[in-house]
């Protein structure tokens, strides 16, 4: 996340006018006469015309210097995979593009709003995975949303992604949402991944699309048209639930990443896929939750499932949030790669890892507007 702080330099000409007009007023007070309420019968005199006073010009131009803050949350866990929640700044370093930087805030952040997409792939190869997955969706959503706070969307794909429901906290929309998830087969589906030849039906492209997963696409799309809209001061999380085999779409894996990072998307993801079809690419989307700061979990049966939506409830709830001031203030779009490091013997003789975002994207230089005549 990324807040401005705006630094606001006055020009001292107000002032100059304010003294100014004030040594006029105090020698036009002797000139005038009294106030109504305190006037005589007597007559009252005429008083001295005084000169009209030079207009000045106020110069009120503000200039407005623009640091760029940014926002990093992490989670610390020890070698059994405990989380920790006793760090203390002192505790790390944090380095942008190898540079050490200076850390303006540092707080354990366990109650910050969530605007959280579940994405669910419903492709072939999940047919038979699919209802313990809902089943846990559902619980998931019963169990983390805040209704004050928190929003959840709903987006199921396979060679296109469908808004099943959009950010809300309405928990029942969203049960709703996720009971509508189902898999649609494509024209010619038999069973067992096996699709029958023959003449393709007129709407050929859409059925084809029906049984491919362009998960890259997704992600994408998650990304900038459902997250992008949700307030700034929220954490932004994916929990992706696919066997990683991208067999379509325009995006590719780079697209993305890059697009989660550009919205402070963190993908949590769950590995979740039958081995009939080639089980779970767990390299994959071990990749794609590192570079995003989440984590892979890769379940065997409909217990596993549920503890690893468990997991998730509480990493959410068990981050730290680092601040900090980019030495490199230049607007120019540019992917800045971000470290947090431990500087505790102690935690490092522990084997306690970090786990964050790897990098940001700086802003571009606004566009100017011309000047109104």
């Amino acid at each position: 996340m990324v807040w401005k702080r705006s630094y606001t330099i006055l020009s001292i000409a107000a002032l100059l006018m304010s003294a100014a007009f004030f040594g006029l007023n105090s020698s036009n007070a002797q000139q005038m006469p009294p106030s109504p309420a305190k006037q005589t019968v007597s007559p009252t005199p005429t008083p001295t015309a005084t000169p009209t006073p030079e207009i000045v010009e106020e110069d009120d131009e503000v200039i407005k210097i623009d640091t760029e803050v940014v926002n990093v949350l992490f989670t610390a866990q020890d070698k059994s995979r405990r989380l920790l929640t006793n760090l203390k700044q002192t505790d790390v370093r944090l380095l942008e593009d190898g540079q050490p930087q200076e850390i303006v805030a540092f707080a354990q952040q366990i109650d910050l709003p969530l605007s959280l997409a579940i994405l669910i792939d419903t492709s072939i190869s999940q047919t038979r995975t699919l209802p313990e997955e809902k089943s846990s969706a559902k619980s998931f959503i019963q169990s983390v949303v805040r209704p004050a706070k928190d929003e959840v969307a709903v987006i199921s794909f396979t060679g296109e992604a469908t808004l099943e429901q959009g950010l809300t906290n309405n928990v029942a929309r969203l049960n709703r949402a996720v009971d509508k998830v189902v898999f649609v087969p494509p024209s010619g589906y038999i069973g067992g991944g096996v699709v029958a030849g023959g003449t393709p039906p007129i709407s050929g492209d859409n059925q084809m699309t029906q049984g491919s997963t362009a998960i890259w696409d997704a992600i994408w799309i998650t990304s900038e048209e459902v997250l992008k809209a949700s307030p700034e001061k929220t954490r932004r999380v994916i929990i992706l639930l696919t066997d990683g085999a991208n067999t379509s779409g325009s995006k590719k894996f780079d697209d993305a990443v890059q697009a989660a990072q550009r919205n402070e998307a963190v993908i949590y993801v769950i590995g979740v896929g039958d081995e009939f079809y080639g089980g779970v690419d767990e390299g994959v989307l071990r990749r794609l939750s590192d570079k995003t700061g989440g984590r892979a979990f890769f379940p065997r049966d409909e217990t596993e499932l549920r503890k690893a939506f468990a997991q998730i409830q509480i990493e959410l709830r068990s981050q730290y949030l680092i601040a900090y001031e980019s030495s490199n203030q230049k607007r120019d779009g540019s992917y800045r790669k971000i470290q947090i490091q431990l500087v505790n013997p102690e935690l490092n003789k522990q084997k306690v890892s970090l786990t964050h975002r790897q990098g940001y994207f700086a802003q571009n230089e606004p566009i100017q507007k011309p000047a109104k005549k």
